[in-house]
């Protein structure tokens, strides 16, 4: 198991694929995360190399997950895992069965609405569509990472806004997905091949063989 220090995004997306899982912050999980194991010359931002400007490049190149995914915190997930994450989050579900169970608020089924009407859609013109601004609907940061602990949204690229000479500037703003429409037809086919049971067993016995010295109790909450 590699414990280098990311300095690349070579050398990240590499340990995306090597572990499978990748939270970008700390946890509870020592050791488990982007900021734990990055140089700090990429994690400070000193010069011209960040590992904050990566993550879109990263989901793209690899065609991974990305999205707040452990205690609502972001993560990566690579391709090869998020179809029995997703599984083991949704329970069996899709989400016409969730609406049909009532397992489903109302505020979270208009949210997850707009984001299957337009995959993929930027955060901003998601909050435009759904009249999320003031004096009118709220709850949006809520439902979107309820939406994302579920496994029903996830987060496509990071897109940047550009002056008039097109430089990039600010925070890469989020795009958002659903893994349906994000990894096509393969998702259907392999998020529901076993029973959400088998799907958390496989993640835990994986996460737990990465860090034996963690402990099952927090390895659970981590899992939710």
């Amino acid at each position: 198991m590699s414990r280098k220090l990311i300095k690349t995004i070579k050398d990240l997306e590499d340990l995306v694929e090597e572990w499978g899982f990748l939270p970008f912050f700390r946890g509870r999980i020592p050791g488990f995360s982007v900021g734990e194991i990055a140089d700090p010359a990429i994690w400070y931002d000193e010069g011209d190399f960040s590992v904050w400007d990566w993550k879109g490049p990263v989901i793209q190149d690899l065609k991974c997950a990305y999205g707040k995914f452990f205690e609502k915190k972001a993560a990566f997930i690579s391709r090869e895992w998020f179809f029995d994450f997703a599984n083991y989050r949704r329970d069996g579900y899709d989400y016409e069965g969730m609406i049909e169970d009532e397992l489903v608020s109302y505020k979270d089924r208009k949210l997850y609405g707009l984001v299957a009407e337009n995959s993929p859609v930027l955060s901003k013109e998601l909050k435009a569509l759904g009249n999320y601004r003031k004096g009118g609907n709220t709850g949006f940061d809520t439902s979107i990472t309820r939406l994302q602990m579920q496994g029903f949204v996830l987060v496509n690229d990071f897109k940047y806004m550009t002056d008039r000479y097109g430089k990039e500037y600010g925070w890469g703003v989020a795009e958002y997905a659903t893994p349906e429409w994000f990894f096509g037809d393969e998702f259907v086919k392999k998020t529901y091949s076993r029973s959400p049971e088998e799907s958390y067993e496989r993640i835990f016995k994986h996460l737990k063989g990465l860090f034996p010295e963690a402990s099952e109790a927090d390895i659970k909450k981590v899992l939710g």
